[in-house]
């Protein structure tokens, strides 16, 4: 029987940048102007994809009888990521904001490229699991960018 051990080590590496990521997002729709509810409206959207992205990881943790861990990325990197982006908000524009975003967006969409490396040993159902979440956070990190364009 291969080794399980790995594979939930990735997933709750996973989980912690998402829930990074989630806080990044609230804070920032928090943050904005009633002149850009449409910025707002897509945060709390990006939100609920990465809680809706835990919940999938955790539950396949907990079907492989690993153990979910629930906190943010214990390196920080992540997390110092949104931090910078919480920084931008202090008086800067729409295309300042998008910017921090897009920087996050970066980063998560590493992580989960990290994740698909063959040497974490993810078995074929955890791999579609990270590519089909791969996919959301690139699309994501697409539509950030090309808001971020939109605003020259």
């Amino acid at each position: 029987m291969e080794t399980i051990e790995k594979p939930i080590e990735v997933f709750n590496d996973l989980i912690e940048i998402n829930n990074d990521r989630v806080a990044g997002f609230v804070h920032a729709a928090q943050e904005l102007e009633e002149k850009d509810l449409d910025l707002r409206t897509l945060f709390l959207e990006f939100r609920d994809q990465s809680r809706s992205y835990v919940h999938e990881l955790g539950t396949a943790i907990n079907k492989s009888g690993g153990e979910v861990e629930m906190g943010m990325s214990g390196s920080g990197a992540i997390h110092r990521m949104w931090l910078d982006i919480k920084s931008a908000f202090s008086g800067h524009d729409r295309k300042t904001v998008l910017e921090e975003c897009e920087r996050g967006e970066d980063a998560i969409k590493k992580a989960y490229q990290a994740a698909l490396d063959p040497e974490n040993g993810l078995s074929p159902e955890f791999t579609a699991i990270v590519q089909r979440q791969q996919m959301g956070i690139i699309a994501a990190h697409n539509q950030i960018k090309a808001l971020r364009d939109s605003e020259d």
